[in-house]
C-alpha cells in the first residue's frame, strides 16, 4: 500500500488511525483530502486527484443521538456519501482496496438472543444509525456482487470503542467528563446516568485501528467481500465499568438516573464473536481493559485542566 486515502480522518477513530498507520505501515502516503460526502462532485474529484491503493472509510454520522435528531443528514452521509466514494473508487482507481467501517449496531435487535453474535447474524437495527450503518454494508455486499473487484471492498463491523479522545456523546467519556468536572469543583459530586444494568463488547479504539491496520498490511488473501467482526467477546456491564472510572478517580459521588439518558429500545447484552478476524489476521484486543478506562478518565482531567 503506497498512498491510503482515510475518511473522517479528523474524526475520534481517525486520529488514532493516522498514528496506527504510521506505525504499521510506515511507507505508505496517508492522504485526507477535504471532501463533502453530500457533495458527488467533492469525492469525485478528491478521488481522481489522489488515486489511491487503498481507501479506509470512516467518516460517518456515528453518534446514536445526533443520527436520531437529523435522520436526513445521516442517510445522505451513511448510506449515499459511503455508495458516491464506492462509486468514484470504481470510476478513478478500480484497483483500490475499499475497506468500510460498518457497525455492530446493524445487528440491533438480534442481541437480544444473549448469544455473542458473528457475521452470519441477521441485521435488525433499533436506531437510525444502525439503520444507516446495516443500509451501507449490505449495499456494498451487492455492489461487491456486481461489480467484481474494481475495487476490492472489505467491511468491517466494530463492536462499541472507546480512548481518549473520544465525544461526550458516549457513555465511557461522558462518565469520564462528569468525574473531571466533578474533581475540579465544577460539578457537584453527583454523576447524572441513563441504564447502567445493559452489558456492552467494549474495545480500545487503539486495538480497533491495529484491526484496520492488519488489513491493509496482511489482508491480501482476504476475499473480495468478506466482512468481518471486530469484537472482545467480553460483555461488559455499564454499570460496571461506571463503578470503575470511579475506582479510578478516587472521588465519592452519589449516582443518580437521568430519565433523559435513557433509550427505550436499548438491549439487555451485545456482545461479538470475532473468531474470524482472530483466524484470518492474527488480531485480537492487546490493551488491558484498566488502561483503557484509565487513558479516558486522565484525558478528561486534562481537558478540565487546560479548560
Amino acid at each position: 500500500m503506497q498512498t491510503i486515502l482515510l475518511t473522517g480522518a479528523s474524526g475520534f477513530v481517525g486520529r488514532h488511525l493516522r498514528a496506527a498507520l504510521a506505525a504499521g505501515l510506515p511507507g505508505a502516503t496517508i492522504l485526507t483530502p477535504a471532501l463533502d460526502l453530500t457533495d458527488p462532485a467533492s469525492v469525485d474529484r478528491a478521488v481522481s486527484e489522489t488515486r489511491p491503493d487503498a481507501c479506509v472509510h470512516l467518516a460517518a454520522v456515528a453518534a446514536i443521538g445526533v443520527a436520531r435528531d437529523d435522520p436526513r443528514t445521516a442517510w445522505a452521509v451513511n448510506l449515499d456519501g459511503t455508495l458516491t466514494l464506492a462509486r468514484a473508487l470504481r470510476t478513478h482507481a478500480p484497483g483500490a482496496l475499499m475497506l468500510h467501517v460498518s457497525s455492530a449496531d446493524a445487528y440491533g435487535a438480534t442481541f437480544r438472543s444473549g448469544l455473542a453474535l458473528d457475521e452470519s447474524a441477521a441485521f435488525a437495527p433499533l436506531n437510525t444509525y444502525g439503520a444507516t450503518k446495516a443500509a451501507a454494508d449490505l449495499a456494498l455486499g451487492a455492489l461487491a456482487a456486481e461489480w467484481g473487484e474494481a475495487p476490492r471492498i472489505i467491511r468491517l463491523r466494530p463492536f462499541n470503542h472507546t480512548g481518549p479522545g473520544q465525544g461526550g456523546d458516549f457513555a465511557v467519556p461522558a462518565f469520564a467528563r462528569q468525574l473531571a468536572a466533578i474533581a475540579h469543583g465544577r460539578q457537584a459530586p453527583v454523576l447524572r446516568v441513563g441504564n447502567l444494568d445493559a452489558a456492552r463488547d467494549f474495545l480500545d479504539v487503539r486495538d480497533v485501528c491495529d484491526a484496520y491496520v492488519a488489513v491493509l498490511r496482511d489482508g491480501a488473501g482476504l476475499a473480495h467481500g468478506s466482512v468481518l467482526n471486530i469484537a472482545s467477546g467480553i460483555p461488559r456491564r455499564i454499570g460496571e465499568v461506571l463503578d470503575r472510572l470511579i475506582g479510578l478517580s478516587g472521588l465519592a459521588v452519589r449516582i443518580e438516573t437521568d430519565p433523559a439518558r435513557l433509550r427505550p429500545s436499548d438491549i439487555p447484552i451485545a456482545v461479538g464473536d470475532a473468531t474470524r478476524a482472530r483466524a484470518l489476521l492474527g488480531w485480537a484486543p492487546r490493551i488491558p481493559w484498566d488502561q483503557t478506562l484509565r487513558d479516558v478518565l486522565d484525558d478528561a482531567l486534562a481537558q478540565h485542566s487546560a479548560g
